[in-house]
């Protein structure tokens, strides 16, 4: 490998709902993180690996920058602040349709004392002006040292052309950490699990997303298909209703759209077993929280 070669982690921290997943999905040019239009729909750090000729970017997808109220959130933090400890440097993402007064000091608390390069990332740059968009650099500037600002809409591609060369340039000489054609380093049963779980944010309102999580029970690759067995968790027993719906209708529908998001992913066609279980205010229990993925 030519020493030229550079590698690193790239951490992408910001807000519930700033664009965060979109963005890392749009750089890879892959969809690896599960996208809504519902805050707080990342969970967990997920990894996307971009690879070139010279240059190895292993992007950290993290949960929205938020206050904790209960056992789940603060597991979710705890993923950010891993994501912080381990990057070579911090991608900060804001939405530009809603931070025009700053950012919160939740987030500035978060990165204010760390040496790592901060670049800035003002998102969805189709909905406010140019100098709006400057206004908001500028009120966040004052709080951090913020080392280059792009302007961008990771929905459309605009400005994301120059963020790719702009984060190369600031890695370290070194070889790659995963094989070049690798996209991430999850199994498939996390993908899986977690598109199901998208699609439950898609189909229900309120409450509903965010009291259920999804643990794949088996995953089994067999010559013609896929057959994978899951199980959604639900935080109290009256939303184990809602989920199956009447008739069964709703996890019916839950089911198909789920089954036909996983195959479009692997390319394989899927048997999916959906099951609704209760496993009350598992939210709030650190074991249930650290038993159903998030340790």
């Amino acid at each position: 490998m030519s020493e030229e070669h550079r590698s690193g982690y790239i951490a992408i921290i910001g807000r519930p709902n700033a664009g965060k997943s979109t963005l890392m999905n749009a750089l890879l040019g892959s969809k690896i993180s599960i996208t809504t239009h519902k805050p707080q729909t990342t969970r967990h750090q997920v990894i996307g690996i971009h690879s070139d000729d010279d240059s190895q970017m292993i992007f950290l997808d993290t949960p929205g920058v938020l206050t904790p109220k209960y056992e789940l959130q603060s597991a979710m933090m705890r993923f950010v602040e891993r994501a912080k400890k381990d990057a070579d440097i911090i991608l900060l993402i804001v939405d530009g349709a809603e931070a025009k007064a700053g950012q919160p000091k939740v987030v500035v608390e978060l990165l204010k004392s760390i040496r790592t390069p901060v670049l800035l990332i003002v998102n969805k740059i189709d909905l406010i002006s140019r100098s709006e968009a400057e206004k908001i650099a500028e009120s966040i500037q004052k709080d951090l040292d913020i080392q280059e600002t792009f302007y961008v809409s990771a929905l459309n591609g605009e400005g994301l052309k120059s963020l790719l060369p702009a984060v190369k340039k600031r890695l370290m000489p070194g070889p790659p950490y995963y094989p070049k054609d690798q996209l991430s380093e999850q199994p498939m049963r996390f993908f899986a699990a977690e598109l199901i779980r998208e699609q439950i944010f898609l189909q229900f309102h309120e409450e509903i997303p965010y009291s259920c999580t999804v643990e794949v029970i088996q995953y089994e690759e067999r010559e013609d298909l896929d057959y994978i067995s899951a199980e959604i968790i639900v935080n109290r027993k009256s939303q184990k209703g809602m989920l199956i719906g009447k008739g069964g209708n709703a996890i019916k529908n839950l089911g198909q759209e789920s089954r036909e998001s996983i195959e479009a992913f692997i390319g394989r066609k899927v048997f999916l077993d959906l099951h609704v279980k209760v496993r009350e205010k598992w939210r709030e229990k650190e074991n249930w929280v650290r038993n159903l993925g998030y340790g």
